[in-house]
């Protein structure tokens, strides 16, 4: 039975491989994204037209996260997938030596943001059968892989782990399973060309490994092909 899927940052990389994906397959994808007339976006939405629906969604901003929840009111979300994220500067985030104002922004959009839009629309989630809230975390931010470098996205990384576990222990009882991943090195603007593995790889794993999860994986960390990851 077809499902509904709800990707934020779904205009590119690795969000617009799932849609792409899942819309090939006779999924429908709610696509949320800050621009939402992204010209891959628009072209995947003209070839599904039936099964991509288009949603301006700004993560960052609690009026924009209104006035999509307003518009979606209603209607099930059997996954809702937070992918929305950013690196942050690629120098100036070490230990040593910190952009904070760089911080502060990427703790807006990895960290804030995917809690943000978790409580927006778990009575959604919670109206579908899916019933599964997915959020793509990195195992940059396992504290038990001994990093070093790169605190900014690290940090948030580790970050927003937390903060979904504790989401996801606050609504264990109401049957919602909370799930995070590493997507794998992947081949886009963040990843670099000289990364793993392509967005379409990523998207089939992620995919698969989410359809295969339910109550009883919430609060587990794994990479795209289900392998687990240190915390």
């Amino acid at each position: 039975m077809p499902q509904t899927w709800m990707i934020t940052g779904a205009n590119r990389g690795i969000g617009l491989a799932i849609a792409t994906a899942l819309a090939e397959r006779g999924d429908h994808v709610i696509a949320a994204a800050r621009d939402p007339d992204a010209a891959a976006l628009k072209a995947l939405a003209a070839k599904h037209p039936d099964r991509i629906t288009r949603l301006a969604l700004d993560v960052t901003s609690q009026k924009s996260v209104d006035a999509a929840k307003a518009a979606l009111a209603g209607r099930p979300i059997d996954v809702l997938l937070n992918n929305a994220g950013i690196y942050g500067p690629r120098d100036k985030q070490s230990a040593l030596d910190m952009d904070f104002d760089a911080w502060r922004e990427v703790f807006e959009v990895n960290v804030y943001a995917p809690l943000r839009v978790a409580q927006a629309f778990l009575p959604n989630v919670e109206a579908s059968q899916g019933r599964k809230i997915a959020t793509i975390s990195s195992r940059m931010g396992s504290i038990g892989s001994n990093p070093s470098g790169a605190v900014t996205y690290r940090s948030s990384k580790a970050a927003v782990n937390m903060t979904m576990v504790a989401f996801g222990n606050a609504v264990r009882e109401r049957g919602v399973a909370i799930l995070l991943f590493h997507p794998g090195w992947v081949q886009t603007d963040m990843g670099g060309s000289g990364a793993d593995i392509t967005p379409e790889q990523s998207a089939a794993g992620l995919i698969a490994t989410i359809d295969g999860s339910g109550i009883a994986e919430t609060n587990s960390f794994r990479s795209w092909d289900g392998s687990p990851i240190p915390w």
